[in-house]
């Protein structure tokens, strides 16, 4: 049967392996396995790329979200707001500070954090705000600065949305943010990898010390830090993908606007809602997700996967049904956006190769599998 995969990583591979062995023979012949010249190079790259002044490499993109909030000051006792609608990563950076998560619901349209209810949900202990740029597109990051105390620091979680923007604002800009470098990213490593991007110098030299046992020079450590560095292999694979990344978006954001034709008579039908796209947000696709009607989503996940269709759910519990983090003491009900988007979402295969008559594939066979 010929699969159709969530993500081709092959395909992402091939464009670049010839560009990579040379890289690899560099990294080699400099024996510079930890840092060098590559993974300066990347963070330079990146930066111009996001548009801020500076970013720092790390291990992956959970080690990214915590560091980011240590250097905005987030510690033991502390409180931090973020959505329920969200990876189990995004509250486990919260935890391993030894700060709370507080959780607020979703949108029910775009399933990005409900502004309205962050603001609402600051109190006296929280130190920062995360929202989450959840499946490719940023949520409304503006409206929650401009509605926080100043001691109250926004921490975006970009782990979905490099290259995404907000009414013409890039991530991290005028504040700080983190990102994934998984291998099914958009620009995705070879292992984990992550980054922190600022344009705030303070931070980001905090983040690179607290990433480097907390020191900037060899047995100098003038804060308790831990390890999570880039290594220079990992530059190379990034420096060329991230060469491709603007042409991969818009590849995927073509692919998604296809979808969205394709998958017409179905959403007509009230069989299948659309993904929502928000008013000023230049989305980068990293899923397509769709909620279906009237069916099983299990079961039609099921029939998908057994036609070779490479479908997903991101993500099948909100972060407050989960049993890590059943301590908060939030019950089924308590956020009912992300609990009824839970139950019926479901990502179709997205990315920059995904020929028309794949999706077309991809789309009968979720007619099918819905009637």
């Amino acid at each position: 049967m010929n699969q159709i995969p969530l993500v081709d990583l092959k395909a992402a591979h091939a464009e670049v392996a010839e560009e990579l062995r040379a890289g690899f023979d560099r990294v080699l012949a400099d024996t510079a396995f930890i840092g060098g010249a590559e993974v300066r190079a990347f963070e330079r790259e990146y930066a111009d790329f996001a548009g801020v002044g500076h970013c720092v490499g790390v291990a992956n993109g959970t080690d990214a979200l915590e560091l980011a909030l240590r250097a905005s000051g987030v510690g033991v006792g502390d409180e931090v707001v973020l959505p329920a609608n969200t990876f189990i990563a995004t509250a486990g950076a919260v935890a391993r500070i030894g700060a709370r998560p507080v959780l607020v619901d979703c949108l029910p349209d775009t399933l990005l954090m409900d502004p309205r209810a962050a603001l609402e949900a600051v109190g006296k202990a929280t130190r920062a705000v995360v929202p989450v740029h959840l499946y490719g597109q940023c949520a409304a990051t503006a409206e929650l600065t401009a509605g926080l105390p100043a001691h109250v620091k926004v921490v975006e979680d970009a782990a979905q949305s490099q290259g995404a923007t907000r009414d013409g604002r890039s991530l991290g800009n005028g504040g700080i943010a983190a990102t994934s470098f998984y291998p099914g990213k958009n620009l995705g490593a070879y292992g984990d990898a992550g980054a922190v991007v600022t344009d705030d110098e303070e931070r980001a030299e905090l983040v690179r010390a607290l990433a480097n046992h907390g020191g900037v020079a060899k047995y100098r450590h003038d804060v308790a830090g831990f390890n999570s560095r880039l290594d220079g292999l990992q530059a190379v694979v990034l420096r060329a993908k991230l060469a491709r990344l603007a042409e991969g978006n818009a590849a995927r954001r073509a692919a998604a606007a296809r979808y969205d034709a394709l998958l017409g008579e179905l959403a007509a039908a009230g069989r299948v809602t659309l993904p929502v796209t928000a008013p000023g947000n230049v989305h980068v696709w990293h899923l397509y997700v769709v909620r279906v009607a009237g069916a099983d989503r299990d079961a039609v996940v099921g029939k998908l996967n057994a036609e070779g269709i490479g479908a997903g759910v991101h993500y099948p519990a909100p972060v407050h049904l989960t049993p890590a983090f059943g301590h908060l003491g939030h019950g089924r009900g308590d956020f009912p956006h992300a609990e009824r988007a839970a139950g019926r979402m479901l990502s179709l295969p997205l990315f920059p190769q995904i020929t028309a008559a794949q999706q077309q594939r991809v789309v009968d066979a979720l007619s099918g599998a819905l009637h």
